[in-house]
């Protein structure tokens, strides 16, 4: 189910099960069942924004041929 989430579905999700998590009211298993999933969102949004990076670098164009450089938020 995680792998066909958006970023910010994803993102979403993360916070709820952060939330649940820290509220420390659950018992064993089930916060166990909550770090599970909140792992799995954490590697699934990992790789959809390394996707995003590549896309990035790609993209970036110098003197008619493509120069790979990392992306630098203003």
């Amino acid at each position: 189910m995680t792998q066909e989430l958006s970023f910010e579905q994803a993102i979403q999700r993360l916070e709820q099960v952060v939330k649940e998590l820290e509220s420390g009211d659950l018992p064993l298993e089930r916060g166990l069942e909550l770090f599970q999933e909140g792992v799995a969102l954490t590697r699934h949004c990992t790789a959809l924004l390394d996707g995003a990076e590549a896309r990035i670098e790609q993209l970036l164009e110098r003197d008619g041929e493509v120069a790979i450089a990392p992306f630098e938020p203003e």
